[in-house]
């Protein structure tokens, strides 16, 4: 009986885990942001 249910919840897990997966390989990628330091870094 607890084989059954656990197998179940790793099918439900892989199949979110597989969604997620896919939705995220379409997203854009965030580029880092650079930071301009001024030349003088006594300020």
């Amino acid at each position: 009986m607890a084989d059954g249910f656990l197998e179940s919840r790793q099918q439900e897990y892989e199949a979110r885990k597989a969604a997620w997966l896919r939705k995220k390989a379409h997203l854009p990628q965030q580029q880092k942001r650079l930071i301009q330091k001024p030349d003088d870094e006594a300020l």
